[in-house]
């Protein structure tokens, strides 16, 4: 990112906004003291005071920084003997509550949580029910695709299962729950290879809380190239998607013709579209301050299955290597950001992360309000103690937000080293939630069950998936390696969250 694309940026703010009459007054005023003031986000200290290292209610190990009166469960390891008597997959990633039902008097919540593996080899290939890639990985013959899902369930408050349910996709990074009570698992791969199978990989993928019902096959209408993840406005059934591919991430939506929702109602066709900022072609909003906004329009994506490609857009400028939607999008007009990453619908509005937006390349927060297609930036951090490149969010059931760290360097901060949960005030500033804490020796992971090969410092490894039970009386989190996953409880109504 250059200084040129940051003032281009920055004297697009608001353009074509003056003639429309949903925007009023007092947001502009708000952007322009956002501005005036520095536009970029501060740290404060936590509403939930500060951390220091709990132990795990299930093996007695410290491996989680959180406030006092916070407790958690870990569940779900790398190596974990799953229903099917195989062990648990490696890269825990993306992850979502997607059912909530009562049996008996008791109290179930199934989650669906992604592994971000790649070519591995053929005994930790996934053995789902759904499994779309059988074949040999494009990195070679002794390998295969080990990425997909599994389906955890969490009863009263105690783990009980872990159950694979998609198998044979390639780097399952994040993605999203849908209204109807499933999960759209992303693959973040930008090439163009094909297996031995004959497939390619980039897709979106729909996963049942019912292990039997995942078919395996991709929605290729919703585009091929590196999703990160998608949400869902639940009024209209369309989905919003961010991609991660460095300078060149477009933004993205797919409006389904099965509005009705429902497990493979977006697998029955719809039409893909990429965002521009409206009288700005190929607008480039990495660089934003809180404050900045800008007014989307859609341009339509006619091959979402195109392969990569090079494009000038209007504006002159050339990008060269580019997902097969973005080249069309760009065609068009269409905008770029850095490197999208979470994106969550929460109130009528999405909200949107740029692990690498922002003043200073550190991570950026949009709001899109879905009702005026209005993009703001609410959050920009100024340094890697106010954040330091926050990839997935999730917003809370009492409207907070709270984004997982995935810095190239953990932040070493007050509370010492580590990735770290940050909690984002109505304001657009940051506290920290919770800190990394996970080193282990082969004498503690023997003692606790789990594989000695897990030993290791991995407080610089990120945290992923973060999501909330529909009550709100648990945040489940993973810390992507050595791979775990964790249920916290504690008193919530201190803060925001």
């Amino acid at each position: 990112m250059t200084h040129n694309d940051i003032s281009a940026s920055r004297r697009n703010l608001l353009k074509g906004m003056g003639t429309l009459p949903f925007v009023g007054a007092f947001a502009a005023l708000q952007a322009r003291e956002a501005l005036a003031a520095g536009g970029v986000s501060a740290l404060i200290d936590s509403p939930y005071g500060p951390i220091a290292p709990v132990n795990d209610l299930t093996t007695g190990l410290p491996l989680l920084q959180l406030p006092a009166g916070f407790t958690y469960k870990s569940f779900g390891w790398t190596g974990d003997t799953m229903t099917d008597g195989k062990p648990c997959p490696a890269a825990h990633d993306g992850m979502g509550v997607v059912l909530t039902r009562k049996v008996g008097r008791s109290t179930e919540l199934v989650l669906v949580r992604n592994h971000e593996a790649h070519a591995v080899s053929p005994n930790k290939f996934i053995n789902a029910f759904g499994a779309y890639d059988t074949g040999a990985s494009s990195a070679g013959a002794t390998t295969v695709l080990g990425g997909g899902t599994t389906n955890l369930l969490f009863r009263d408050g105690a783990w009980v299962s872990v159950t694979p349910s998609l198998g044979g996709t390639d780097g399952n990074c994040a993605g999203g729950i849908t209204p109807w009570g499933t999960w759209l698992s992303c693959e973040e791969i930008g090439s163009d290879n094909v297996t031995a199978s004959g497939k390619k990989h980039g897709y979106v993928f729909e996963v049942s809380p019912d292990t039997t019902q995942t078919t395996g096959q991709p929605i290729v209408g919703m585009g091929r190239f590196a999703h990160e993840a998608a949400a869902v406005d639940p009024a209209t059934s369309i989905v919003y998607m961010t991609e991660d591919s460095s300078g060149k991430s477009g933004f993205y939506r797919y409006i389904p013709d099965d509005k009705n929702g429902g497990y493979g109602a977006l697998a029955r066709g719809g039409v893909l579209q990429m965002a521009r900022v409206k009288g700005t072609p190929n607008a480039n909003v990495a660089g934003a301050l809180k404050g900045d906004a800008y007014v989307l329009e859609w341009v339509p994506i006619a091959n979402p299955d195109q392969n990569r490609g090079n494009a000038t857009g209007p504006s002159g400028t050339t990008i060269n290597n580019a997902a097969g939607p973005f080249v069309q999008g760009w065609l068009q007009g269409a905008l770029r950001m850095n490197r999208g990453e979470g994106i969550w619908y929460a109130q009528g509005k999405m909200y949107v992360m740029d692990t690498s937006g922002g003043s200073v390349a550190r991570g950026a927060i949009w709001e899109l309000d879905l009702a005026t297609q209005v993009l703001r930036c609410i959050y920009s951090s100024p340094n890697t103690t106010v954040g330091n490149m926050g990839d997935n969010l999730t917003v809370s059931p009492r409207n907070a937000i709270l984004i997982c760290e995935d810095a190239s360097t953990a932040t070493t901060d007050a509370f010492g080293y580590g990735q770290r949960l940050m909690g984002i005030t109505q304001t657009g500033d940051a506290y920290i939630f919770a800190k990394n804490n996970v080193q282990l020796t082969t004498a503690q992971l023997n003692a606790a069950g789990k594989l000695n090969t897990l030993a290791g410092d991995h407080r610089g490894n990120e945290f992923a998936g973060a999501c909330f039970d529909p009550t709100g009386r648990y945040l489940f989190v993973n810390i992507q390696t050595p791979g775990i996953t964790f249920a916290i409880s504690g008193p919530w109504a201190r803060g925001p969250l």
